[in-house]
């Protein structure tokens, strides 16, 4: 291939219809095609990035290799892919607007009126043509967020006619809908499918592809009058059927033949049907696991599972390569005391205590903590949850009473955890903390090395506090070590508890770096020493 083709995905009718999943399962096929496939998510809202947004708000804040706090669906591109995204694959409204601005604040425009068409649209048709320069990608996928025909959503949709009437070979549009089954009536009903088209068409863009979310199998006799009614071929309305599981889509989506349509329209010459066998394997072994087991999850934001579904998402993952069913125990950790903590986390064979800001929470984290301690139950801490391991720790065991993080306690007499120094002069909330991957080099007697079986690793990172090494040596005298350290600031990355079955918590987040094909080890490692 000569020139990148681009596929722009948008939705209709509802939000939550799975563009993210169809998305990535898409990209999945085209990949087992040896195609470089890519995905961005354009999102309509003002904000920056979602890196201040309230996880009710938004879900999970999904942060990259370079630092980039993103869009919660770029974890699925990634689970899918196994391949790392970027500060270029998620595009907000307020990053368009603000790269504008700037530029008419410089004189770029040469003192020209500034409007949606050309300067905004011009601006979203470069963000998206900034992943196919240099020919690195055959194939760019990019999600558009909301539904058409919302307000916020205009200039997207501009930005894909024009580029659809520029590059008439080179662009594709595939139109996710959804068609409701009506119990009363007892028939799927197609009107919400075509309206939804026929608003798409009133903003200047004809759908090639129609994806139908639907409970129900659509006969043959509702495909043809769909792809009648919306102007495309019989062959080009695709089923989305309900499945069990997100990774079948990709497989259901191959039936359907949608990678099929879509190379035939934009004259793509690939490989033939990919066989897909390490994703049916993961699939078969989903399916089939030999034990279970269930961990219980400690967080604040437990309404919203969105808020954690990249760790979601790595328990699974990680209990499939170990042949084992993950059940999940969702407790708040406002709930928690030390008076019902036992009855609360009984009978679990793991705690994993996730990440987090602020108070909300955080003393029944501690007191979670402290149970999986004394009573030998596997633990994994991550970011805030090994925060409050080492401050459970030494309220407990060091007998500091009054120890804390001064995120939470500025007057407390022991900061064992502090403020890194390069954050103490920052006012500015957004995309200010410590983001990206790091290195850690790891101590070879440990659980982490044993897990990732080599000493210096990289991982993501997205936090303001640390560590506070004044105490170091108080915890590692008395039986809490640092196994993991950045070799160049000397930042404590990783904690664990020797004596043990198997304590660990990590200052970055491992969860960003899962995928069905690459398995995160420390999930794994963990997910293992629940079953024993």
């Amino acid at each position: 291939m000569n020139k990148t083709k681009y596929i722009f995905v948008t939705g209709g009718v509802t939000s939550s219809l799975g563009k993210g999943i169809v998305s990535a399962s898409l990209a999945k096929l085209l990949q087992a095609r040896d195609l470089r496939v890519t995905i961005q998510k354009l999102d309509p809202y003002i904000n920056i990035d979602p890196g201040t947004l309230n996880p009710y708000e938004h879900g999970e804040c999904y942060v990259t290799n370079d630092g980039a706090e993103t869009d919660l669906d770029l974890g699925h591109y990634e689970r899918f892919l196994d391949i790392a995204t970027s500060q270029a694959n998620n595009i907000t409204t307020g990053r368009i607007y603000q790269s504008v601005i700037n530029k008419e604040r410089q004189g770029v425009y040469l003192g020209k009126t500034v409007q949606v068409i050309p300067h905004i649209t011009n601006e979203i048709i470069d963000s998206v043509k900034l992943l196919g320069e240099n020919n690195e990608y055959d194939v760019v996928i990019t999600e558009i967020g909301g539904t058409i025909g919302d307000i916020e959503s205009l200039p997207f949709a501009e930005a894909v006619r024009q580029m659809k009437w520029e590059m008439p070979k080179d662009c594709l549009v595939i139109h996710l809908t959804l068609v409701p089954y009506l119990a009363a009536a007892g028939e799927l009903k197609t009107k919400p499918t075509q309206h939804s088209v026929k608003k798409l068409q009133e903003l200047g863009v004809q759908p090639d592809i129609l994806v139908c979310r639907t409970e129900h199998e659509l006969d043959q006799d509702i495909r043809s009058k769909i792809a009648r009614f919306c102007n495309v071929s019989n062959e080009s309305v695709i089923q989305s059927i309900d499945a069990k599981s997100i990774y079948q889509v990709p497989l259901l989506m191959q039936e359907e033949g949608l990678d099929k349509v879509v190379i035939e329209k934009l004259g793509i010459k690939t490989k033939e049907f990919p066989e897909l066998a390490k994703w049916k394997k993961f699939l078969e072994n989903e399916a089939n696991p030999t034990s279970t087991i269930e961990i219980g999850l400690i967080g604040k934001y437990v309404e919203l599972q969105d808020s954690y579904k990249s760790i979601i998402e790595s328990l699974n993952i990680a209990g499939v390569s170990n042949s084992c069913k993950v059940k999940l125990k969702w407790i708040h950790s406002e709930k928690i005391t030390a008076k019902n903590v036992e009855k609360k986390l009984s009978g679990l064979d793991g705690i994993l205590v996730a990440p987090g800001f602020g108070e909300r929470g955080i003393e029944g984290k501690i007191e979670a903590i402290r149970l999986a301690r004394e009573n030998n139950v596997p633990f994994l801490g991550i970011c805030l949850g090994m925060q409050c391991a080492v401050i459970e720790y030494a309220r407990n065991v060091l007998d500091l009473a009054k120890a804390h993080t001064v995120e939470i306690d500025k007057e407390t007499p022991y900061p064992v955890i502090d403020i890194m120094e390069e954050q103490k002069n920052i006012s500015n909330m957004g995309g200010t903390m410590r983001l990206g991957e790091y290195k850690c080099e790891i101590l070879k007697d440990s659980n982490a090395y044993n897990c990732y079986e080599e000493t210096s690793i990289k991982e993501r990172h997205r936090h303001r506090y640390e560590f506070n090494n004044k105490y170091l040596e108080f915890f590692e005298k008395s039986g809490m070590k640092a196994t993991g350290k950045n070799p160049d600031t000397n930042l404590i990355e990783i904690v664990e508890i020797p004596a043990h079955k198997w304590f660990t918590g990590v200052q970055f987040h491992p969860e960003y770096k899962s995928s069905v094909e690459s398995p995160h080890p420390l999930f794994v490692g963990f997910i293992n020493a629940c079953m024993d």
